[in-house]
């Protein structure tokens, strides 16, 4: 305090409001207050986001990106198992091991892109700390796993698709019975997604994710593909144990004279159902990764 306000200060009589100089209220302006002697109120975080915004929100960026990069392997998927299917002809005329044959051609497509890419996918992600960036986002884990597998599956559907017209020229089988493709792709799509994404979240290196992709790929060509009246009955119960296995099942009841569509929806259901399953773990194998 200057001498100058010192002796303001006596002059002022009592009761009286001193008034300080115009330097002192700058200075005082100009002084800030010790932790201590004002509570700030913390900022508000902004909410959590909601299970289908950002399963929208990943859907989408995994779309954009994977319509660059993945459609050249879609083309290969496509082409492996139409020509699987000519290499078939040779050896089935026709009957049920025909509707096997195309069936499970078609639904390879699904599980070389869902399981097979996306094992890929997850174990480089993992490898490269790319599940850093996703965990820090205020999204839910199941919309990041759900997001990203639905985006693979939505791929399979063209190469299903042509892969089945061809296999019903190839065959000489009926082509009334493809609509079911619209319900076995994204069935039988969810339950390999969710199985090649837990594959690839926990293997413990990315070289053991991408060779689980293909051991599980390859699964699914030898179980879904042959057909099961030529298999001995260890290999059935195996291949039962393969989530594409109903989608395929599903699939050939429609080429027959008269479908048995009860015994279709029971093998969809079962499919749909191994898909919650696998999905779940998927979204806990994701939550386990990103907390390491």
């Amino acid at each position: 305090m200057t001498e100058r306000s010192t002796r303001a200060a006596a002059d002022t009589p009592p009761g009286a409001v001193a008034t300080a100089e115009p330097g002192e209220r700058a200075g005082a302006r100009g002084r800030t207050e010790t932790p201590g002697s004002a509570a700030v109120p913390p900022a508000s975080l902004a909410p959590r986001a909601g299970l289908f915004p950002a399963l929208a929100a990943v859907y989408k960026a995994q779309l954009s990106r994977a319509r660059v990069s993945r459609i050249p392997l879609l083309f290969v998927a496509t082409f492996q198992s139409v020509g699987i299917m000519i290499l078939m002809r040779g050896v089935v005329d026709g009957g049920s091991e025909a509707r096997a044959v195309v069936a499970g051609s078609s639904v390879l497509v699904v599980a070389f892109v869902a399981l097979n890419l996306l094992a890929q996918y997850f174990g480089q992600l993992r490898a490269s700390g790319g599940l850093d960036h996703y965990a820090t986002l205020p999204v839910p884990p199941a919309s990041v796993v759900l997001g990203a597998a639905a985006a693979y599956a939505s791929f399979t559907l063209p190469g299903t698709l042509v892969t089945a017209v061809f296999g019903c020229v190839l065959f000489g089988l009926p082509m009334g019975g493809l609509w079911i493709l619209a319900a076995v792709v994204p069935l039988a799509g969810a339950a390999l997604a969710g199985l090649g994404a837990a594959l690839g979240l926990l293997a413990p290196r990315q070289e053991l994710a991408t060779l689980a992709g293909q051991l599980g790929m390859s699964a699914a060509l030898l179980l879904g593909v042959l057909p099961p009246e030529r298999m001995p009955a260890v290999i059935v119960w195996a291949r039962d144990l393969l989530p594409s296995t109903y989608g395929v099942e599903a699939f050939a009841r429609t080429f027959a004279p008269h479908p048995d569509w009860a015994a279709v929806a029971v093998d969809l259901g079962v499919c749909g159902a191994v898909g919650v399953l696998s999905l779940a773990l998927a979204t806990w194998a994701y939550r386990r990764a990103a907390v390491r």
